[in-house]
């Protein structure tokens, strides 16, 4: 499952479910995300950050191009560097709780 969470509002306006972590499946999500922005009146400002973990399908050459014809700048941490993740990490382990 992929989901993308909206930090200031605190809303998740993305997800996706596949059975393979691949491009595509990341893609969904972020163009859910976007989209919804779009039309909630408050679209993407140039240079939003997007957060990530370090997966391959999130450092693909493929993606990196989304993100930059999306205006977003990609931050991805360290491996095991839990601050740039921490919503995340935060929201799955709720997730997973129930």
């Amino acid at each position: 499952m992929a989901f993308a969470i909206d930090l200031y509002s605190r809303a998740i306006v993305g997800w996706s479910a596949a059975t393979v972590k691949d491009v595509a499946f990341v893609e969904q999500c972020l163009s859910m995300a976007l989209w919804r922005r779009d039309h909630t009146s408050r679209p993407v400002p140039e240079g939003m950050i997007h957060h990530s973990d370090a997966g391959s399908q999130y450092t693909s050459i493929r993606f990196t191009e989304t993100l930059t014809l999306q205006g977003l700048s990609a931050s991805i941490g360290t491996v095991g560097d839990a601050y740039d993740n921490a919503a995340a990490e935060s929201f799955m382990g709720l997730y997973k709780n129930e």
